[in-house]
């Protein structure tokens, strides 16, 4: 070091700290020897706080503002040490730097499922994941507790332990909620808040404070996800009956538009034909068009359910009824219904049905 530096660094003591990192909580001012000299200006930018710690022992925090440091303004040092005017500084300081702004846009997420009992459901799991903002609010508690003698502390260091803390508040909060898992997307605003307010309660102790706690997402288990699609679907449908007649219907009219244009198709080709042999070289002559037979509409094909033990199956197709009866599944006296039916009726009462059972002959009577 040359002796310019040297009485540079002995006359003037210029103490302060820009941030160009987006995550530095603290950080300690590096001089030589620790030697703070008496008169050194201290500036405190806003968004700051400058803790000075003596042999060891916090002596003062400053907040923003331009000091210098003097016995005259720092009382607690007077009765420490002796302040003089020359080149060795009696003292050996420290000064840290702490970041009061807020770190935004931290993430949160439960690492595993959270078990919780749904009004609904019964026994579910959950994940959740989000956003939140911490800030430090006691400079002097935070680098006791915290920091201690770390000369660049970052947010990474802290955020695993904050985020330990958040998801056991969360966790707790959430089984004791009683929301419906359906009702949570919308209760995920006062979800937050009732967090936050357990989790500043914890965090308060290391000097530091959540201003923003937020709850982006609630999950269900992909296989519970599927199920309430399903039933989703089932509320659509509406009656599973009135479904099945409605596909019917559309079905049927589908083979009907189709057998109509082609007998119309055929219709045009005929006439057509027949007007072509009618006119010869002598002139046309009258045609008589011959009606054209249409064949009825096909008949619809009947579902059927069956009650056995006093439980219902089904539907059935008639086939599968018939296999049914060959199997023994299905008897005489089984009841069964249809769509439009009035009431159950037993299979052999059914004309449509009847006709399964005329193969084989009913069992023998007792003798």
């Amino acid at each position: 070091m040359g002796i310019l530096d040297f009485l540079t660094g002995e006359f003037i003591d210029v103490i302060h700290w820009t941030d160009d990192t987006r995550d530095t909580m603290v950080w300690r001012f590096e001089r030589e020897g620790h030697a703070i000299k008496y008169g050194a200006k201290l500036t405190v930018r806003e968004g700051q706080a400058a803790v000075f710690v003596h042999e060891g022992q916090l002596a003062d925090v400053f907040t923003p503002g331009l000091y210098m440091l003097e016995t005259n303004n720092m009382p607690i040092l007077t009765t420490i040490n002796h302040w003089d005017h020359g080149f060795r500084s009696p003292f050996k300081s420290e000064i840290y730097y702490v970041n009061t702004t807020r770190f935004s846009d931290l993430k949160w997420g439960t690492k595993n499922p959270i078990l919780c009992r749904d009004p609904e459901f019964g026994p579910i799991r959950l994940r959740a994941y989000g956003t939140y903002t911490v800030k430090v609010s006691d400079p002097a508690l935070f680098l006791t507790e915290i920091v201690g003698t770390d000369g660049e502390f970052t947010m990474d260091e802290i955020s695993y332990q904050v985020r330990n803390i958040i998801v056991q508040a969360f966790s707790r909060i959430i089984a004791q909620s009683n929301i419906p898992v359906l009702d949570m997307a919308a209760n995920t605003d006062d979800l937050g808040k009732l967090v936050a307010t357990e989790i500043s309660k914890v965090v308060a102790e290391y000097g530091l404070t959540i201003p923003e706690f937020y709850v982006e997402n609630i999950s269900l288990p992909e296989t519970v996800e599927a199920a309430l699609d399903k039933r989703t679907s089932m509320g659509i449908v509406g009656s599973l009956d009135n479904y099945m007649k409605f596909n019917a219907a559309e079905g049927m009219g589908a083979e009907n538009s189709a057998m109509g244009a082609s007998m119309g198709a055929g219709m045009g080709a005929g006439i057509g034909m027949s007007m072509a042999t009618q006119a010869g070289p002598w002139g046309s002559r009258p045609v008589s068009v011959q009606p054209v037979q249409v064949p009825p509409p096909p008949p619809v094909e009947h579902v059927w359910h069956i009650a056995v033990a006093g439980k219902t199956k089904g539907p059935f197709s008639k086939a599968e009824i018939g296999q049914m009866a060959d199997k023994g599944e299905v008897a005489r006296d089984t009841y069964v219904w249809t769509p439009g039916q009035d009431g159950w009726l037993k299979a052999d009462a059914v004309t449509e049905l009847a006709q399964l059972f005329t193969i084989s002959p009913p069992p023998p009577p007792a003798d």
